[in-house]
């Protein structure tokens, strides 16, 4: 490893990043980035009671349960980008009655239709109700 990348991986430890956003940053092994940051104690402290996806401050409330975010949108926004982590048990597959289509849908068992024009033409005949 030249001085040059130990520098890099200083800086960019320094900056927030994990060993393996700097393995690829710099072009080298993610153990090689990591043995180097052990051996010169250069582990980034997690922020404590702070939103996981924007970093706000979190007030916690003693005798409820730990606050992960500060505000449904940051819920939202960090599953959305986190869909790996998410564990999807309730897909559902169905057939549309309308168009005969299969479609999946999660989390939605009573769901009948692929979609709003399917039930519009299926329960009033017809989607032009003018």
């Amino acid at each position: 490893m030249t001085e040059n990348q130990k520098e890099q991986i200083l800086l960019l430890r320094a900056k927030g990043l994990g060993y393996i956003k700097i393995a690829n940053e710099i072009g080298i092994s993610e153990n090689t980035v990591k043995s180097f940051c052990r051996r010169n104690q250069q582990r980034v402290k997690r922020r404590e009671n702070c939103c996981e996806h924007c970093g706000k401050p979190l007030i916690q409330i003693s005798g409820r349960k730990k606050k992960r975010f500060c505000s449904d949108v940051c819920r939202n926004k960090w599953w959305n980008s986190h869909l790996d982590i998410v564990k999807r048990k309730a897909i559902y597959q169905y057939t549309c009655p309308n168009c005969g289509k299969s479609f999946e849908v999660y989390g939605n068992r009573h769901r009948k239709y692929c979609c709003h024009e399917c039930y519009v033409e299926y329960r009033f005949g017809g989607s032009n109700l003018e």
